[in-house]
């Protein structure tokens, strides 16, 4: 896996960590423990960043750049889904004119929750 920008400086954010999950049933997936990244075409956190949701808080602990080509069923786990087909049906229902590309980059932003 090719992983860009982690050892690096990052790029400016193009999106704030508010609108990092805004999804109803990912909200409840991250509750959940299911998900514990989220993939955007922008950069919405910086690492150390917190993100809270319904009152808990969750780190984001990695943030880095990884091509759809190089998803893997342990990635879409991330997701909360159980194999990258299934994650790519449900990022398209979302967004029905976007092409799939494998060499389309997208930003990986990884999370935990924030033990009180």
């Amino acid at each position: 896996m090719t992983i860009q920008n982690e050892n690096t400086a990052l790029p400016p954010k193009t999106c704030t960590i508010e609108r990092l999950v805004t999804v109803k049933e990912d909200v409840k997936k991250v509750l959940n423990g299911e998900k514990t990244a989220t993939r955007r075409n922008g950069r919405y956190a910086d690492i150390g960043e917190v993100m809270t949701l319904d009152g808990r808080d969750f780190v984001v602990e990695r943030v880095y750049s990884q091509s759809l080509g190089e998803l893997t069923d342990e990635h879409a786990k991330q997701e909360g889904y159980a194999t990258v087909e299934e994650y790519k049906n449900s990022i398209l229902s979302y967004h029905p004119n976007m092409p799939w590309l494998p060499q389309m980059r997208v930003w990986v932003h990884e999370f935990r929750a924030v033990q009180n």
